[in-house]
């Protein structure tokens, strides 16, 4: 009797290779179809990459700048006229245990700043000018960009610090004693030139000048607008559930207090909340790129037919024929999930150099991204690889 042939084998190395065989033989359709599948992996990696970067620096930001920073402003009083605070409220918020430095600013009013004295009334560019205390730069974190801080003697004459913005405004890019500018009708030296300060954006647009010299030259009346206080970072809140009723005992209803970092933590939300959207889109574009896929192998399964039956006749099993096209449709996502994590990189370090952010992809989008591109290509090519399964040897050697 005569032995029954050994059943039909197929190992991993010659599934790939037919796999592939499938993919070079028409490589201009695959192209097209992996890059639907491209685009929407670039699209998600990019967004998360964007996101994780610009997460990155902010944390960064915040580590450097500190998240214990509370701020101290006036309010409106019960009447509904806009309040003060105290002239000795600095120094009664200094007693506070876990206060390590407070310092604070009060707004001139009726002082507005000029380059020269050619310069139209109605144009001061919106600089305010602010009466400073010394030690306001250690409280917020402010850094000299030009020149120097004021002391105990420049405090008392007509010098001045621009904030960024300000100096930008008055195109004066450095400070020294032959750099002067008009505020209140007397004529300051520029002595310095800030930084932005990020935890108080408010003096980007300010003339900084000694509190002596504000209330000699100017008219400053001696009450503070805005204090800052430095805490320890284990007593924030505590401090922050004090600091009204320490600085206007009287009043404490009057007064508001804030956390300046806490506007960079909302920032930082909205940009996570923003950030869903985006990912969203880029799901859709990737579903997109899934029919495609999907499109291209049945179009495959049509134009191989007698490939098919030719298989079958020899000795290959549906099973074969199944892990044949899937392999295929698994293969071709795969080329574009790659393409687009390549691209999507590309997208984020560009965009990461621009802002001088460190580019940060977490290792989560990639994974995540080849894994959902290869759910689509397994799902894509299903159905395909199914009826190219179903194809009887001689009905497919007919139909060609």
């Amino acid at each position: 009797m005569n032995a029954l042939p050994p059943p039909s084998r197929l190992r991993p190395r010659d599934v790939l290779r037919a796999g592939g065989t499938g993919l070079r033989t028409r490589r201009t359709r695959v192209v097209l179809s992996a890059l639907g599948i491209a685009i929407g992996i670039a699209a998600m990696v990019a967004v998360v990459g964007i996101s994780a970067s610009g997460r990155d620096d902010l944390d960064r930001k915040l580590a450097a700048l500190g998240t214990n920073l509370l701020t101290v402003a006036p309010g409106d009083s019960v009447s509904g006229e806009a309040a003060t605070l105290p002239l000795d409220s600095v120094r009664m918020i200094s007693r506070v245990g876990p206060v390590t430095s407070a310092a604070s600013t009060g707004r001139v009013p009726d002082a507005k700043v000029y380059r020269n004295d050619r310069i139209p009334a109605g144009e001061s560019g919106g600089i305010t000018v602010q009466a400073a205390d010394l030690g306001l730069p250690g409280a917020v974190g402010a850094r000299i960009a030009d020149g120097t801080w004021l002391n105990r003697a420049t405090a008392r004459y007509p010098a001045v610090v621009l904030g960024a913005s300000a100096a930008e405004r008055l195109g004066i890019g450095a400070a020294g004693p032959d750099v002067r500018i008009l505020v209140g009708r007397r004529w300051f030296t520029v002595v310095g030139v800030l930084e932005p300060v990020p935890l108080a954006p408010e003096l980007d647009a300010a003339a900084l000048v000694g509190r002596e010299a504000a209330a000699d030259l100017l008219g400053f009346d001696g009450h503070p607008t805005m204090l800052y206080t430095r805490t320890r970072d284990d007593a924030v809140e505590a401090v922050r559930d004090v600091l009204a009723a320490t600085a206007n005992p009287e009043a404490p209803n009057e007064v508001k207090v804030s956390r300046p970092s806490d506007v960079l933590i909302a920032r930082k939300a909205t940009s996570s909340a923003f950030t869903a959207l985006l990912l969203g889109l880029g799901g859709v574009a990737l579903l997109v790129g899934g029919v495609g896929v999907a499109n291209t192998m049945v179009i495959s399964v049509l134009e191989r037919r007698s490939e098919i039956g030719l298989r079958r006749s020899l000795g290959a099993t549906r099973g074969h024929v199944l892990l044949q096209f899937l392999t295929e449709s698994l293969m071709l996502s795969a080329l574009g999930g790659l393409a687009g994590v390549l691209m999507g990189t590309g997208v984020t370090g560009a965009y990461a150099v621009t802002q001088s952010w460190r580019t940060v992809v977490p290792a989560w989008a990639v994974l995540g991204s080849l894994a959902a591109t290869l759910l689509i290509g397994a799902v894509a090519g299903l159905y395909p690889a199914v009826r190219a399964a179903r194809l009887s040897p001689t009905t497919a050697l007919a139909t060609t």
